[in-house]
């Protein structure tokens, strides 16, 4: 499973010359935690996150600091290229979705933009993740029969799946296939885990 095949797109982006308070309004409005934040030819720049748009905004109240600080004088910055956070820590297209799970997890973001060179071309966070191993196992199992479909033919493969973790039989006892057979399996999103025997296994 590749980062393209959970990452949402398109994307909501904003430019380095939006205002602060656009870019507050469309995380909240959307429910996100970051826009990426683009150029021309949607070329990534940098994002701003939940942390950026409030660092430095929320100021004290007064009657709470009396004899205490000073009001501050001059405003926070005003557009989201003041604010951001660049570069930007990003994902090509064709990452490995473990490797995209490793990055969120050892960086603590909660998403990463999705790129194609330097083009963006989606977004994938946490939640995505999630959405894929929360996947129904009936449509697991469909996928996983429709792809090896496509390898061995109809009826080749009888496909079971629990909690996200794959039994493949093979009809025919190929240990090639069968190692084919795991690979394509373990591209359907959702799997967590695959084990392929021969009928011949079955029957001992």
């Amino acid at each position: 499973m590749r980062a393209e095949d959970i990452m949402s797109s398109p994307v909501v982006t904003v430019r380095p010359d939006t205002p602060v308070k656009a870019a507050i309004g469309l995380i909240t409005s959307h429910g996100y935690t970051a826009l990426p934040v683009v150029e021309d030819d949607d070329r990534l720049v940098g994002i701003v996150t939940e942390a950026d748009l409030v660092r430095d905004r929320v100021i004290r109240d007064p009657r709470t600091l009396i004899w205490r600080d000073e009001a501050p004088t001059s405003p926070p910055p005003q557009t989201v290229g003041e604010v951001m956070t660049a570069p930007a820590i990003a994902v090509r297209r064709s990452a490995d979705a473990a490797e995209v799970a490793k990055v969120l997890l050892d960086k603590r973001i909660r998403c990463a933009p999705v790129v194609d060179g330097a083009e963006l071309v989606g977004i994938i966070s946490r939640r995505d993740l999630l959405a894929t191993l929360a996947r129904d196992d009936l449509a697991i199992v469909a996928d996983v029969r429709r792809v090896l479909a496509k390898y061995g033919g109809h009826g080749r493969w009888v496909v079971s799946v629990q909690d996200g973790v794959v039994v493949v039989v093979d009809e025919f006892d190929n240990h090639d296939d069968r190692h084919v057979a795991a690979v394509l399996a373990q591209s359907v999103p959702g799997v967590q885990a695959v084990t392929v025997r021969s009928r011949h296994d079955e029957k001992v």
